[in-house]
Order: structure tokens, then C-alpha cells, then sequence
């Protein structure tokens, strides 16, 4: 038997036949469901109080919650016009490399792929493993161990799964959302039971106690802002959306005021069941909440916090996986990253990529610094990402685009961003930021010798076609 016989995506690497391309899978309800089903995850279940703890009164962390669901709503209407201009899988990154060039495109897929992606599926992966576990240990804190080996085995399933097939992993993405949906409108209904009963001590002088420091404001944010993550994910997978120019915009506009109204409701059933110092002292507050409304059924949140967090995480590995892969398929990664699978059309080895840091970074995982330095890092990169919209409004006003949006947006959201990123170093300085921004910039260390000269071709050309062969994958093209 030949080697052509063997593995057909030997005969792609000299560029003899067509490659491949992932197929258009994503309409508009799995569009809807990837963008909510990834919001919806962790954050909500676990967030509320470090936003509560940061700003310091029932009244302001409402606030807060609204402030950070029309943050998102406008990001991800600057995105949307984004990737009807750039109509490219890949986010942040690939609008980067358009608008300002490869080397800080790189500085930030360095970071994403060794940080801010993994940060972000090691938090929800620990979430997910405490709330599964939560019933088992109702009395005493959960083994971190047992913690740790429980969100590694969700990270795997989760990465087998997107391996598998595109169709399954989205059509379980819906599944989970509807799940969430119900979870959360259970807490709601709870809440306006409670309500009705009088339960309204919690609102009495809700303002009472505000922290209105730069610092507790740009941290009550960080909070609050990574229960809305996964704005933005329908951009990293614009070329496997089913008519982007029309299902993208359409998509964040039924997602991210559905996901904002569910959650201020949601932090109302929690005041209303809980007095701030209860919520502020409980470890996870969906099953405190349980326990107090629901009594001998309170486990049955614990479970939804969990398949909630499941879903979300299902969500981050489909997006994140396409971001490596685009990476790959520009020269800032190796490239048998930018490879798929010959019968399955899935970019199995970035999944697999990130589902081997996402595990390293899992091991000293602590759920609220991994959210601190995940919204730190991620909202510098948003700030690049909407001045690229800015000189794209500006110097090409020509270029076609179905949905725009008014300038005066994205500036607002660049203002919001930088304060977001400033906000706790000016207040409180840490030397932890200063140790992430010299990580995010230690980036150009990388680029230069093995990006700009490439250094060690062969050695990366060798284990490139022994994992093609391993893996069954070839080189796949663009689906613009």
C-alpha cells in the first residue's frame, strides 16, 4: 500500500489537490445558542458574590450587572460590524492582523493561546466541577484535588466531543442553553414568589455601603464581566455561520438582552432570598439559594449550575479552537494547527492544542485571580481590536458592509475598556499586572526569531507530517 493510499492528506501538503474547508454548520438558533449558551455558564452561578463583595451594596451590584450587559451589547455591536467588513474566522486576532499588522496579531494569539483562552476554560471547568460536586459535600469543603480531577475530565469530554463532529457539538450547545434557560427562570419565579411574600429587606437603603474607589469598581466589573464572556464568540467562527452579513447582527441583538434581563432578575431572586452578608459569605450561591427556596430539592441546582457551566464550556472550546486554527492558517502558529480532520472537517489539532495548556493552566487554578488577570488581558486586546474598527470607519469608509454601526459606539467602548484595564493599577497597583503585561509583550521575544526569520523549519516540518499522518488531518482552506 502507497503512502497516498494510507493518508490522502499527504497528497494536500504539495499543494496538487483542493484542500478542504469547515462547512457552514451555524444558523441562526445555534448562532443564538453559542453567543447565550457560552454567556450563560459559570459567572452567574458564582460571580454575584465577588460583585457584591467588590462594590459593596445590593443597589450598586444591580447596577453594575446592567452597566456590564450594555457594555457587551454595544462590544458585540462594534464586532458585528466588524465581521460583516472582515468576513474571516478568528476574532480579535484575525481583525488585528487586518487592521494593525502581524506583530501585534501575534502579541495576542501568544497570549490567547498560552493564557486567555485556557484561563478561561480552566475557570469554567473549575465551576462546573465544584457545582457537580456540590451535593456530595454538602457539610464540608470539596478535596481541591477531587475538584481539579473532576473539571479535567469536563475539559476532555468537552474536547472530544468538538473533535467529533460540528453538527453534535452544536445541537448539544442548544440542548444546554434551553437547560440554562430553565434553571434561571426557576430562580426568577422563586425570586418574584419571595417578592410577593414581602422578602424585600435587601432593598431597604440598597445603596447603602457603595464603594465608589476607581479600584472596587473596575473589579466589581471584571466580575461582572465574565459572566457576559462569550459576547463575541460568533466572530471567531464566521466562516462556518450560514449568512454572516445577516445571522451575525441579528444573533447578538435576541442573545445579549435576552442573557442581561435574565441575569438582573436572577441577582433579584438571590437578594431576595439572601441578605447581602449571607450572599457576600456563600461559597456558591445558586445552591445557597437552592437550599433556602427550594429546601430538600436544593441539590436539583447544584446539577443546573453544573450543565450550565458544561454548556458554557462547550461554547469556549468551539470558538477557541477556531482561533488557533486561523492563527495557524496565517503563519503565527505551527501549521499543523491549521489542519482538519479529512472525514469529520473538525480542527481537531487546535482543539487538542488547547485542551493540553488548558490542563497545565488547571493545576494552580484559583477560580477569582483566573477571572481578574483573564478580564484584565482580554479587555486590552478589545481595546486594539475596536481602534482597528475606528481606522476602518475612518481611512476605509469604501469598503462594503451590511450593518453599521454609529461611530460614537465604539469610542464609548474604547473608553470603557481602557478604564477597564487602567482602573486597578492606578487605584491598587499589584506586581501581578505588572508580571501579565510583561507576559502579553514577551510575545515579541517569540515573534522575531521564530515568526519574522523562522528558525527551525525542518525540525517543525518532520513533526508536522507525523501528526498529520497520526491525526488523519490536512491543510483546510478558507470558507469566505
Amino acid at each position: 500500500m502507497t503512502g497516498e493510499d494510507r493518508c490522502p492528506a499527504v497528497e494536500v501538503l504539495d499543494g496538487t489537490s483542493p484542500k478542504l474547508s469547515l462547512k457552514r454548520e451555524v444558523g441562526l438558533v445555534g448562532a443564538v445558542s453559542l453567543v447565550a449558551g457560552t454567556m450563560i455558564g459559570s459567572g452567574i452561578f458564582m460571580s454575584p458574590q465577588f460583585v457584591l463583595v467588590n462594590i459593596g451594596s445590593p443597589g450598586g451590584s444591580l447596577v453594575v450587572w446592567a452597566a456590564c450587559g450594555l457594555l457587551a451589547m454595544l462590544g458585540s455591536l462594534c464586532y458585528a460590524e466588524l465581521g460583516t467588513v472582515i468576513r474571516e474566522s478568528g476574532g480579535e486576532y484575525i481583525y488585528i492582523l487586518r487592521t494593525s499588522g502581524p506583530v501585534l496579531a501575534f502579541i495576542l494569539i501568544f497570549s490567547s493561546v498560552i493564557f486567555v483562552r485556557p484561563a478561561s476554560v480552566a475557570g469554567i471547568s473549575l465551576s462546573f466541577a465544584e457545582y457537580a460536586l456540590a451535593p456530595f459535600y454538602q457539610d464540608c469543603p470539596c478535596p481541591q484535588l477531587l475538584v481539579k480531577c473532576v473539571a479535567a475530565a469536563g475539559i476532555v469530554v468537552t474536547a472530544i466531543v468538538n473533535c467529533l463532529n460540528v453538527r453534535f457539538a452544536m445541537s448539544m450547545q442548544v440542548f444546554f442553553m434551553v437547560a440554562k434557560v430553565l434553571a434561571l427562570s426557576v430562580i426568577i419565579i422563586g425570586g418574584v414568589v419571595l417578592l410577593v411574600r414581602g422578602e424585600t429587606e435587601s432593598f431597604e437603603d440598597s445603596f447603602n455601603g457603595t464603594n465608589l474607589g476607581i479600584n472596587p469598581i473596575g473589579i466589581a466589573f471584571y466580575q461582572g464581566l465574565w459572566s457576559y464572556d462569550g459576547w463575541n464568540n460568533l466572530n471567531y467562527v464566521t466562516e462556518e455561520l450560514k449568512r454572516p452579513e445577516v445571522n451575525l447582527p441579528r444573533a447578538v441583538m435576541i442573545a445579549i438582552p435576552m442573557v442581561t434581563m435574565l441575569y438582573l432578575l436572577v441577582n433579584v431572586s438571590y437578594l431576595a432570598a439572601m441578605t447581602p452578608r449571607e450572599l457576600m459569605l456563600s461559597s456558591a450561591v445558586a445552591v445557597t439559594w437552592g437550599n433556602k427556596v427550594l429546601g430538600s430539592w436544593g441539590w436539583v441546582m447544584s446539577i443546573a449550575a453544573a450543565l450550565s457551566a458544561f454548556g458554557s464550556l462547550n461554547g469556549t472550546f468551539f470558538s477557541g479552537g477556531r482561533v488557533c486554527f486561523v492563527a495557524a492558517r496565517e503563519g503565527h502558529m505551527p501549521d499543523i494547527l491549521a489542519m482538519a480532520h479529512v472525514n469529520r472537517l473538525t480542527p481537531s489539532p487546535a482543539l487538542i492544542f488547547i485542551t493540553a495548556i488548558s490542563l497545565l493552566v488547571l493545576i494552580p487554578g484559583d477560580f477569582q485571580s483566573i477571572v481578574n488577570f483573564f478580564s484584565f488581558t482580554a479587555w486590552f486586546f478589545y481595546t486594539i481590536t475596536l481602534s482597528g474598527l475606528l481606522y476602518l470607519k475612518i481611512k476605509k469608509p469604501e469598503l462594503p458592509r451590511t450593518y453599521s454601526v454609529p461611530i460614537v459606539i465604539p469610542i464609548l467602548v474604547i473608553m470603557a475598556a481602557i478604564f477597564l484595564v487602567m482602573a486597578p493599577i492606578i487605584d491598587n497597583p499589584a506586581i501581578e499586572y505588572l508580571y501579565v503585561t510583561i507576559f502579553i509583550f514577551s510575545g515579541v521575544l517569540v515573534y522575531v526569531p521564530f515568526i519574522h526569520y523562522k528558525l527551525c523549519p525542518g525540525l517543525l516540518e518532520k513533526v508536522t507530517v507525523f501528526l498529520q499522518l497520526f491525526l488523519e488531518v490536512a491543510p483546510a482552506d478558507k470558507n469566505l
